[in-house]
């Protein structure tokens, strides 16, 4: 292979080859970093013109696992449905050159991303969209601006800028910006996990009786998130964007020669018609702010479909077609004006006013935690499920050496009655699968699950505006009546703007009419302090740093103003006892987890069939993990170790064969009985040795608690075998 370009940029170097291969495509690019090679390729219909008011761009990103040596497991081997990673890094591409394309472009077009091979430190989004961006620019498609991605980390307290995976696992931030050579077009961002810190907790004997006082202080691991402060992202935003804008400038400059011969293509503008917007701005501006109030997008529609109908009986001659784009036209300019003009909505709100909000948690009483968010016309049913390490889900990437669990899941559902549409149920859309790892990239650093599995389901049940920001505070709701610990408190908000030249409106907590008819949709989730995920898609040309500033300061207070609601509905959480499974974390002195498991794991098997729970001990640092059906059994075994920690000291007996000691029956088998011994030893009193008549059933001569004096007849190995004296 012969590469045209060679391009050493941040932190990595890039070369491209062009027109040797897929040569029928309107455009393609061949893309070597590292050793990881993909081919993008762009297909236009130039026959066919879709008349509806949409861009027939499709993207697709495929991964194929001989890029890494691999055969595709399970029983098929071939690859088959994309997995998460592939649809997500499609929408990210997608989301990113969308605006490239002109008003009216009704072209199908299909952009496909393919790796054929895969370098484990290579990273597969800023790959895919810088090989998707050359493709579409040296094409024969009338766009001539490159579109390429960035992502910046947080490692050590330093901003690095293209880092490989391998350092992304050490990051705090990750962070991933797309935009042109003037222009940031898409923002996604999260912050990583949580720090672990150790914290002193020091026990009184009289505030927790369960804990012996000698113990003292002890040191306890605690979980911080890693959310970033809005002054901290803005920094790193500035100076991850120098650098995207530089590097499309000389991706301009090296593949402006590659580009092919344009190709004249028809764009399905339809001029607006002057005479049917006036008459509507004449005679039926009322109707228009009247359709403007319902909230609701089916409501709307019908308002605006009555009103075309209307219009049409006394204009026969009008198109319907035309009629519609220009009473669109005018709801969108009333709307943007009001908004710029009066600082008033539509709905009669503030700018930076939040809708009214409404929480109820737990009302479903089979499940494990549930909570239902309803944020003015937007309502999401968030349900939570628990379980173990084998209840994760297992994944491999492509360039893993072997399947990975996840144990945290956000799975979200849009169902058409949510807005009003008659549509059938079908399998998961790429939308949904986007807005539920949105939701799971808010959480996700403030919960510290240590082997429990958690699937958080939001079930969209009416949507005006921002569903995804409803799952994230409905899904925090959800951990809270789970009785989930946090490090912190996290909602999300979705902001727009409206703007017009210099001036501009941000607007906090949009609904769908905004999101239609503004210039930016972003969405921000964080606690009080700072964000844990961030998403940002820009319809206009850009947005300075300055705007951006500002709108992250004015969705702070809103996501304050929601989190002061969120805490309140905490107090009134009342758990589901009976369904909730509990668990349980505490330490003890690593001294004494002998006796917690006793002889040969006797002493830890009572209590795990006793209490019906499960029982997690790390043997170096004392750390103790109880995991029940409910909080009772729970409860009741934590209360029993720290009863066996307590419990006064027996002093050891040396005992001699021919000993004679007075016994408690701890537990009868069909072979005999165990004997605990005055120091808390057990023996074994055979069958045999009962008595010196034929014993069929030791239950007919002894019963557990039952005082008896027994001989050591004899030592083996550890065990202790005794006869009745």
């Amino acid at each position: 292979m012969t590469y045209d370009v060679k391009l050493d940029l941040e932190n990595k170097t890039e070369e491209y080859s062009f027109g040797d291969v897929a040569k029928q495509a309107n455009g393609s690019a061949w893309i070597k970093s590292g050793k990881t090679v993909i081919l993008a390729t762009v297909v236009i219909d130039e026959t066919e013109v879709v008349k509806d008011d949409f861009l027939p761009l499709t993207v697709q990103y495929i991964e194929k696992t001989y890029a890494a040596g691999k055969i595709p497991g399970g029983f098929f081997k071939r690859e088959t449905k994309p997995s998460d990673f592939e649809t997500l890094t499609s929408r990210i591409v997608d989301r990113s050159l969308r605006p490239l394309f002109p008003k009216g472009f009704g072209h199908p077009t299909q952009i496909t991303i393919m790796v054929f091979s895969a370098d484990a430190d290579s990273d597969m989004q800023v790959l895919a969209l810088n090989a998707a961006s050359a493709a579409l620019f040296t094409s024969d498609i009338d766009i001539n601006t490159s579109v390429s991605a960035v992502r910046a980390a947080k490692i050590d307290g330093e901003i690095v800028l293209n880092p490989t995976l391998s350092q992304l696992k050490d990051s705090t931030l990750d962070l991933y910006l797309s935009g042109t050579k003037s222009d940031l077009l898409m923002i996604e961002m999260r912050s990583i996990g949580s720090e672990k810190i150790e914290v002193e907790d020091t026990y009184e004997p009289m505030l927790d009786p369960l804990m012996d006082p000698s113990l003292g202080t002890i040191v306890l691991d605690t979980h911080v998130s890693n959310a970033m402060n809005e002054d901290e992202l803005i920094e790193v935003l500035d100076k991850s964007e120098k650098v995207l804008f530089a590097q499309n400038t000389e991706y301009e400059v090296a593949f402006g020669p590659y580009q092919k011969e344009i190709k004249p293509l028809d764009l399905k503008i339809e001029p607006l018609n002057e005479e049917m917007l006036s008459y509507v701005k004449e005679y039926h501006m009322e109707d228009i702010k009247s359709a403007i109030k319902q909230m609701a997008k089916s409501e709307r529609s019908t308002a605006l479909r009555n009103l075309r109908k209307r219009i049409l009986e006394e204009k026969e001659e009008w198109d319907e077609l035309a009629l519609k784009t220009a009473i669109e036209a005018v709801k969108k300019e009333q709307v943007r004006g009001q908004i710029l003009q009066e600082r008033v909505r539509a709905d009669g709100r503030a700018l930076t006013e939040v809708r009214p909000i409404t929480i109820d948690t737990n009302v479903l009483p089979a499940a494990h935690a549930s909570c239902l968010f309803t944020r003015g016309q937007t309502q999401a049913l968030v349900v939570l499920t628990m379980g173990g390490p084998k209840d994760a889900q297992m994944f491999e990437s492509l360039t893993d050496d072997g399947t990975q669990n996840e144990n945290f899941m956000v799975h979200y559902n849009f169902p058409g009655f949510s807005v009003g549409e008659a549509s059938p149920v079908m399998g998961t859309k790429r939308r949904e699968l986007g807005h539920g790892n949105l939701a799971k990239r808010a959480l996700e650093p403030i919960i510290n699950l240590d082997g429990q599995t958690v699937r958080l389901v939001s079930e969209i049940l009416e949507s005006n505006g921002s569903s995804s920001m409803a799952t994230v505070c409905g899904g925090y709701m959800a951990l809270k009546a789970a009785d989930i610990e946090t490090s912190d408190t996290v909602a999300g908000i979705a902001m727009g703007m409206v703007s017009a030249g210099d001036e501009y409106a941000i607007l906090s907590d949009i609904m769908g009419l905004e999101d239609h008819d503004g210039d930016m949709d972003f969405k921000v989730t964080g606690s009080k302090d700072g964000i844990t995920a961030m998403q940002m898609d820009i319809k206009l040309g850009g947005i300075s740093l300055n705007v951006l500033k500002e709108a992250l300061y004015q969705a702070k207070e809103g996501r304050s103003h929601i989190i002061d609601i969120m805490l309140e509905a905490e107090k009134n959480i009342e758990y589901n006892d009976g369904v909730l499974p509990s668990t349980e974390f505490f330490h003890i002195d690593p001294g004494f987890i002998g006796e917690i498991i006793g002889q040969a794991g006797k002493t830890i098997r009572e209590i795990i069939e006793k209490f019906e729970v499960a029982i997690d001990i790390d043997k170096k640092d004392g750390k103790v993990k109880i995991t029940g059906k409910n909080k009772e059994g729970v409860k009741g075994a934590k209360e029993h170790i720290h009863k066996i920690i307590n419990a006064p000291k027996k002093e050891k007996i040396k005992y001699e064969v021919g000993g004679k000691y007075e016994g408690v029956v701890k537990r009868i088998v069909d072979f005999g009985a165990f004997v605990e011994l005055p120091d808390g030893t057990d023996g074994l009193l055979h069958i045999s040795k009962i008595s010196k008549d034929r014993v069929e059933n030791v239950s007919d001569v002894l019963h557990e608690g039952q005082k008896v004096t027994v001989e050591i007849l004899e030592f083996k190995g550890n065990k202790i075998s005794l006869g009745l004296a």
